[in-house]
């Protein structure tokens, strides 16, 4: 049986980042509170979040397994001890190659299923002042992942986070999913077969239909296009 345990859970408040010497607006950074927290449809109590697009019910609850911690300090990164990576829970095991898109959890008293892979952006960039770490984090695939709450409760450090149900119908990981969408970009076959996949989040859904619509559309000249920089794939 599929299972880890949460190791702190964490929000973060709205502040400003330095990105190369721009002021930012974001919750990234996020630390543990005490207790047992109320997990919500669309988020931990407590939680902000800046643009719309983050969050929503598709991607209420950010994990990050503890399991990478070890790499980014052999990297240099001075990490702290839960919320690294601007997730909400900080969990020993269940790493992006165990887990599966649509597998369902128990933690604590919530449900929980997970939806997608995390998309590194610019602002891990810059809580670290390290211009190249969210390449890094794409291309390891120790992205973390999104989760949907399908029944409301309350989860806090120590509880098990339990795999109660998993969709049998395809074996696609989160790191799978996650070098579909951030990787390997012209792999169209397993996009469409990632579409196909009941529990994926609705917005991957239409990212990954509209990379192929372009690419069925566009076919080889998308690639000269890329490098110029007038679309993004």
């Amino acid at each position: 049986m599929l299972q880890g345990r949460v190791a702190a859970v964490c929000v973060g408040k709205v502040w400003e980042l330095d990105s190369s010497g721009r002021s930012i607006a974001s919750a990234f950074v996020k630390r543990p509170v005490e207790g047992r927290v109320p997990v919500h449809r669309r988020g931990v109590e407590g939680d902000e979040h800046v643009y719309e697009g983050h969050g929503g019910e598709d991607g209420a609850v950010l994990v990050y397994s503890r399991d990478h911690y070890p790499f980014w300090r052999d990297e240099g990164v001075d990490i702290p001890e839960a919320g690294a990576f601007a997730e909400n829970l900080t969990v020993d095991g269940l790493t992006e190659a165990e887990v599966h898109i649509g597998d369902t959890f128990e933690v604590g008293s919530c449900v929980m299923q997970v939806s997608e892979p995390r998309s590194p952006c610019y602002k891990i960039a810059a809580r670290y002042g390290r211009k190249d770490i969210s390449i890094v984090v794409q291309d390891t695939g120790f992205t973390g992942y999104l989760l949907r709450v399908l029944q409301e409760g309350r989860t806090g450090a120590g509880d098990e986070m339990r795999l109660v149900e998993r969709d049998t119908s395809h074996g696609c990981t989160v790191a799978e999913a996650g070098r579909v969408l951030n990787v390997d970009r012209n792999d169209l076959d397993a996009a469409r077969r990632l579409i196909e996949i009941d529990a994926l989040s609705a917005g991957i859904k239409r990212t990954l239909a509209a990379r192929i619509a372009r690419r069925e559309k566009l076919g080889p000249d998308l690639d000269r296009l890329y490098l110029s920089g007038k679309v993004e794939t």
